[in-house]
């Protein structure tokens, strides 16, 4: 296939965004029109990347590479294979739901969605890079963005303080794993940064124990791991609604992918050695972060903690280094990023018309806002687990997985089960199915038609994950056999 999907999908928001900052201002229905069709195109080619990958085959596929600079052994080389097939997908549906969202936004429309497509352009060359130089060139362009979108259009009392948090974070981190991916450029004495010939350089072992925990935990604080996840929930209550669901719902995915793709796969007898020692560290996520959630009275809150709980279930699933565990967590990422993107998506329409997300203002505002106290139960039933719904397909492997490992970590992991049931249905009684304050009765209204759909679309994925696996778990599966192969049949 000649076609160069992934670069259009990869490069199709970065244009766009220049386009729209050379927009007049004043012709805000025209943006936010370009900034819908260019998503939409985003989101076709990516379904189309997705169900035109070959599961039988496996192995990098779409695959493009040129030359950029031979003399240091930079190449722009990008493909798919099982494991990040699903994240690009993720990446479209969020891009597209989160322009959905944000049609409201009038404080310099142009602006906010120039920089949202520059992060999602990003978000997409992390994902389909093989190529050490060009996966570190596209996180720092995702990473950058998210500063202004939470400092400029983010809640006023905590926006610049968090903005600053979340960037001081990520930068750290990721200058920690530039160190190490350097290491290994020198080290493999093959003068390349191409991760696909790096798989094969058989590093020392103890340049592996030595290098594994920076490269992998400097990747691991973008996916929230204990102890450096606390910029998260302070980043996602402070950004707009279609920034969080950025943040949550993908942006964490791209720091666990990273973590598994420079650490996992290329300091595989590294990953082997410190695994046990990472796997602690995410039993604290899961359960810790449960107990956090369920203690705020901030919707926002609750849903940024809940995050990082789920996400320790991402990085717990990758630390069992046995099959079942990674499946898990290559669902778990997709399923996780979608759940997380509705649950912002409401926190944002419940607080837009409220102008309150403190959980014992509200009430009552499934008689006005059904299709979102839907939503909303949909997204809770995926957090808990329940059979039907993606979050059962992704969490029930991991914790094989993670039995597999030691069954004592699966039983003290699922106290976070139990936990999370207990915070989401506290959510819907009082937040929807309470009685509705008296000041809100008479100006509360329903959401928007364009709110309907992308809650609808999120709905729908969510329930077709959960109903027809097959749609997805074989793909992951095809990735995984990969990871295995280079962990030696871990």
């Amino acid at each position: 296939m000649n076609f160069p999907i992934l670069s259009v999908i990869v490069f199709t928001p970065l244009i766009t965004g220049l386009l729209i900052l050379m927009m007049p201002e004043d012709r805000k229905d025209e943006i936010r029109v370009t900034a819908l069709a260019a998503s939409a195109v985003a989101l076709f080619l990516s379904v189309w990347v997705y169900f035109g990958y070959d599961v039988a085959a496996g192995g990098y596929q779409f695959v493009e590479k040129y030359t950029w600079l031979p003399q240091l052994g930079i190449s722009y080389y990008v493909g798919v294979d099982g494991m990040n097939t699903p994240l690009v997908l993720l990446t479209g549906v969020v891009m597209f739901t989160g322009v959905l969202i944000s049609w409201g936004i009038d404080d310099r429309p142009r602006e906010f969605f120039a920089f949202l497509f520059i992060l999602a352009t990003g978000v997409f060359g992390v994902f389909v890079a093989l190529d050490l130089f060009m996966l570190f060139f596209f996180y720092e362009i995702a990473v950058f963005p998210m500063y202004l979108l939470i400092s400029i259009w983010g809640w006023k009392v905590t926006r610049e303080y968090a903005a600053m948090k979340l960037t001081l974070y990520l930068f750290v981190g990721s200058v920690i794993a530039l160190v190490g991916a350097l290491a290994m450029y020198f080290t493999s004495g093959l003068g390349t940064f191409d991760m696909v010939a790096l798989e094969g350089a058989g590093f020392p072992l103890a340049f592996q124990k030595f290098w594994f925990p920076f490269v992998f935990l400097g990747f691991a604080v973008l996916g929230g791991i204990w102890p450096f996840h606390n910029w998260s929930p302070d980043g996602h209550v402070a950004a707009p609604t279609a920034v969080s669901m950025f943040h949550a719902g993908v942006l964490m995915k791209l720091g666990a992918f990273a973590a598994l793709r420079v650490g996992i796969m290329l300091l595989p007898e590294g990953a082997k050695f410190w695994m046990p020692w990472i796997i602690l560290l995410t039993i604290v996520n899961v359960v810790y972060g449960a107990f956090i959630a369920m203690v705020q009275t901030d919707f926002k809150y609750v849903i940024g903690f809940s995050s990082v709980s789920h996400m320790g279930l991402v990085a717990m699933g990758f630390a069992t280094l046995n099959r079942e565990g990674m499946i898990g967590a290559g669902v778990q990422m997709f399923s996780h990023g979608v759940m997380t993107a509705l649950f912002f998506a409401v926190v944002g329409m419940i607080y837009d018309r409220a102008h309150t997300r403190q959980i014992p203002e509200l009430g009552g505002f499934a008689k006005k806002m059904p299709f979102v106290a839907v939503a909303f139960i949909i997204g809770g039933l995926v957090s808990m687990g329940m059979p039907g719904f993606s979050g059962f397909v992704a969490e029930f492997p991991i914790f094989m997985g993670v039995w597999k490992f030691k069954p004592w970590i699966a039983m003290v992991s699922a106290i976070s089960i139990v936990i999370t049931a207990a915070y989401i249905i506290r959510i819907i009684t009082k937040v929807f199915f309470g009685k509705m304050p008296e000041s809100y009765a008479d100006h509360i209204g329903d959401v928007t038609v364009l709110d309907k759909v992308a809650l609808g679309l999120l709905s729908a994925i969510l329930i077709a994950v959960g109903v027809f696996p097959s749609v997805m778990v074989p793909m992951v599966e095809s990735g995984v056999e990969n990871i295995l192969r280079l962990l030696g049949g871990a």
